[in-house]
């Protein structure tokens, strides 16, 4: 599933290879498979008798082999039935069965035994989802039975199980159909089945439809028969062994080219065919085993949670995940596009073909995957330069990880919640780096290296290390501590890991490696040096302190000749010099000195990153009464970048990475008010607005355009207008963003409310809406009332443990400062049970967050202040 979350990575392709496949399944520590603890009480079944288990995971005792199903979806009265036949194995004598079934009704079941039909009894147990099959007589160990049942339920009113979707069409009519998702534990809310990825199995499935849909699935349909009542019933060639959560089908009127997407849109589905075949044969080549499925469909659905989604055969995608229009989407539009279908492509081999025995080792699957994204992309497209974003994926995992909330990767789960709560940034975008770390062990082949030990320093512990470097002479003291935003030292203490460190030197820029077991060691350099650099391309996992004197010469070589560094190790440095001054290793004052250089800086990894230090202290300020202050830093800012941003074209000229750049400094001038850009976009927007949307804006400038367009009530309608309008969907994000940090408010207000509707904006867009509002400064009052007013209808529809629910409750308040809000934060969360929430991993780090901003602030607003009083004309600029 992917989530709605360099120079080496060529050398890395060659070395990587299939075997890395089994290396990490070999070197990470497997699932023990071992079920959670009993519940306390004895389990009692919805007509009050006991339940026969009382655990969160399935007993082993039966498995099944092959599934029978058969679904008819109603698309008028939004409910579906159907019909199961399962073919199980029996492992231990047993007169019970015991599968998932999530609210629905199951009827009619009985058992196909050798010695003939006989019914069984259905207890029911909802809060573990379980169903027991009773039989009246010993099931016996090394026979195989079948058993049949009928069910039915409603058609999921939220983005899970068997659902419904709607489009609206250029004419205006409303179309429904209806489309799975059943990662992680939402296929036994479609049908009963044994919804553990362990229990892999075949399916034979049928689709009865009305003849105005078409349905499609995860395998090549066999034939279409006529059924009374003029109904329709399609036969599914049989899928290879898989997991429930890849089972996918849909009920739709769309079309395709081998992409299916609605009428409307099929013309924007090119470039996603291009890149699917193209990755595939990438694939194939790459893991030397041939792609096992007969074909690779990829479908758009209008409605859709996360990113996308790799159903084996089925991939299933967001309209922005897959859409491309070549005069409307943007450079990043393209790379983004590319990264979800590479990254669902690689899943069927790993994750669809290879899976983990449990959600525990989740990082596996997508760590894997997201890896696989770089490499792929690297080959297949190099014109996309995707290696200029992989750092900050590091970065973004590593903001979760310094919390004293977070997980290992692989780490223990039993109920749904804890389980979606896995797809986070730690499994997403820490894995990638752990998948590297199999790579730099090759390195150090001097040494006897156990591999399982070193993993599991980095499996099984949560959090990553900061390592400490001091030179001296020749020697470098090297020492280990955990990184952690807290003011409890006792949480850092008991972790060690096994660290490949990389360096280079002022005196060579060949990369050292060294091994970094224990806490503390000594390394020799064979000449002294003017600086060192470690952690190269910061292609390891963790964060590095230059103690005595080493930032000082750091920041000496980037004053005077940045570009000896690469532009990743210069974006390295700048986050880690910040995130230094969160624990108190570095004061403020020296990593604003290091960030003077950046007035010379022009590759997109280093200047995002500055931004991405510089622009959350003054977002603090923003929700505290302290304009002058906040301004001051606004405007240094702007300075710092002003020749980088005048030098940007109003076109849609260069490479990927600088269209990114472009976009990213213009959308940046014209939010701060930088005169020359609002001027020109002010003339681009009227000039828009006059053609009544018929002139076509560069790509790369509209989202800075709209940014000044919305300031005013007709431009906003007027926007409005052209995104209810537009079926282009890139183009339509870009307009919602623009409109939802309109200053606004009562356009803000509305959007939210519209959205959780789902009229005239998508609920699915709705997290996005809100969290923008909330770092609007005219709207982060407006998100958090949101928040707290609508918190159970958004549970219910984005589903407890969610990224989408974690992603909105940091959005909403990962920028407080002040203990009042703290308070307000806690008071509200603190109000909740375990079933809306309370028990959630996001509101310990909501709460975290919040304390270390107030932290930060109360030991760096007057440092900032007489830094900023005294250094705002050093700004160096030089002449365009």
């Amino acid at each position: 599933m992917f989530l709605h979350f360099h120079s080496t990575a060529e050398r890395m392709s060659t070395m990587l290879a299939a075997p890395l496949l089994l290396l990490l399944l070999v070197s990470c520590h497997p699932s023990s498979g071992a079920p959670n603890q009993s519940s306390k009480e004895v389990p009692i079944s919805t007509n009050g008798q006991p339940f026969p288990w009382d655990l969160m995971r399935l007993p082993r005792s039966v498995s099944p082999l092959h599934y029978d199903l058969t679904i008819h979806p109603n698309l008028t009265s939004l409910t579906f039935t159907g019909v199961v036949r399962i073919q199980l194995e029996v492992h231990e004598h047993t007169r019970t069965v015991i599968l998932h079934a999530k609210q629905m009704e199951v009827s009619n079941v009985i058992i196909l035994a050798p010695e003939g039909v006989r019914p069984l009894q259905v207890l029911e147990y909802p809060r573990f989802h379980q169903i027991a099959l009773v039989s009246d007589s010993w099931l016996i160990k090394g026979r195989k039975y079948e058993v049949q049942m009928e069910f039915a339920a409603n058609l999921s009113d939220s983005y899970h199980g068997f659902y419904k979707s709607s489009y609206r069409t250029s004419s205006g009519e409303i179309r429904l159909m209806a489309s799975t998702q059943f990662e992680a534990t939402f296929a036994r809310g479609a049908f009963p089945c044994f919804d553990e990825p362990a229990f892999k199995a075949n399916f034979t499935i049928q689709i009865i439809r009305e003849p105005r849909h078409i349905a499609i699935s995860n395998m090549p349909k066999l034939k279409t028969v006529d059924l009374p009542g003029g109904l329709l019933e399609d036969y599914f060639d049989t899928t290879v062994k898989m997991s429930t959560y890849l089972v996918a089908y849909i009920v739709s009127d769309f079309v395709s080219i081998s992409i299916y997407a609605v009428p409307d849109k099929i013309d924007q589905t090119t470039f996603a065919l291009d890149a699917a075949v193209k990755l595939l044969d990438f694939y194939d080549d790459y893991f030397d085993i041939p792609y096992p499925l007969p074909k690779q469909d990829l479908a758009a659905i209008p409605d859709f949670q996360s990113g996308a989604m790799e159903n084996w055969g089925l991939t299933t995608y967001r309209e922005t995940g897959l859409l491309f229009d070549p005069k409307r989407s943007s450079a990043s539009d393209k790379m983004g596009i590319a990264k979800v279908i590479a990254h669902e492509l690689a899943h069927q081999w790993f994750g669809n073909l290879v899976t983990m025995e449990w959600w525990n080792d989740l990082w596996l699957n997508e760590g894997f995957a997201k890896f696989m994204e770089y490499i792929s992309l690297d080959i297949t497209y190099p014109e996309l330069q995707v290696d200029d974003f992989f750092l900050g994926k590091c970065f973004e995992a590593m903001e979760v990880d310094s919390l004293s909330s977070s997980h290992p990767v692989s780490t223990p789960v039993e109920n749904p919640t804890q389980i979606q709560e896995m797809f986070d940034d730690v499994s997403y975008d820490k894995g990638p780096h752990l998948v590297q770390y199999d790579l730099k062990w090759k390195w150090f082949s001097g040494d006897e290296l156990d591999v399982r030990a070193i993993m599991d320093t980095w499996t099984l512990q949560e959090g990553f290390p900061l390592v400490t470097v001091e030179v001296r002479g020749r020697e470098v003291r090297l020492s280990q501590e955990r990184y952690l935003k807290t003011d409890d030292p006792s949480l850092t203490e008991g972790f060690l890991w096994q660290i490949p460190l990389t360096y280079i030197t002022s005196a060579s820029n060949t990369v050292h490696r060294f091994l970094l077991k224990t806490r503390t060691d000594v390394l020799y350099l064979p000449e002294e040096v003017d600086w060192v650099k470690f952690n190269v391309d910061m292609c390891g996992y963790y964060m590095v302190h230059y103690a005595g004197d080493g930032w000082n010469s750091i920041i000496k070589l980037l004053h005077h000749n940045h570009t000896a560094l690469s532009s990743n190790d210069r974006a390295s440095l700048i986050h880690n010099i910040f995130q230094l001054v969160s624990v108190g290793k570095v004061r403020l004052d020296t990593a604003l000195e290091l960030s003077l250089y950046l007035s010379k800086e022009t590759e997109v990894m280093p200047v995002t990153q500055g931004f991405g230090e510089l622009v959350p202290l003054y977002k603090l300020m923003e929700k505290r009464d302290m304009a002058a202050l906040e301004n001051q830093m606004k405007g240094f800012i702007v300075d710092l970048f002003r020749d980088l941003i005048d030098r940007q074209e109003w076109t849609d000229s260069g490479s990927v990475s600088q269209r990114v750049l472009r976009s990213y400094l213009l959308t940046f001038a014209c939010v701060r008010n930088y005169s020359p850009c609002v001027t020109k976009a002010q003339q681009l927007f009227k000039k828009w607005k006059d053609s009544d949307g018929s002139l076509s804006l560069p790509v790369d400038v509209t989202t800075a355009v709209f940014m000044v367009g919305v300031r005013t009530p007709e431009g906003w309608d007027f926007m409005f207008e052209k995104y209810h309008q537009s079926l282009q969907m890139s183009f339509r994000s870009r307009l919602k963003s623009a409109m939802a940090f309109s200053p606004l408010q009562d356009k803000l207000q509305w959007m939210m409310e519209q959205s959780l509707h789902g009229q005239v904006m998508k609920t699915q867009d709705l997290p996005d809406v809100v969290v923008v509002i909330a770092r609007n400064p005219h709207g982060y009052k407006l998100a958090w009332d949101f928040l707290r007013s609508n918190w159970h209808t958004m549970i219910k529809k984005f589903d407890l443990g969610s990224n989408t629910i974690s992603y909105l409750v940091n959005g909403v308040t990962n920028q407080y400062s002040t203990r009042e809000m703290l308070s307000e934060v806690k008071s509200f969360f603190g109000s909740l049970t375990e079933e809306t929430g309370s028990e959630m991993r996001c509101i310990q780090q909501a709460y975290e967050t919040i304390e270390d901003n107030i932290r930060w602030t109360d030991s760096n607003l007057p440092l900032l202040q007489n830094w900023l009083n005294k250094h705002m004309g050093r700004v160096v600029h030089e002449d365009l």
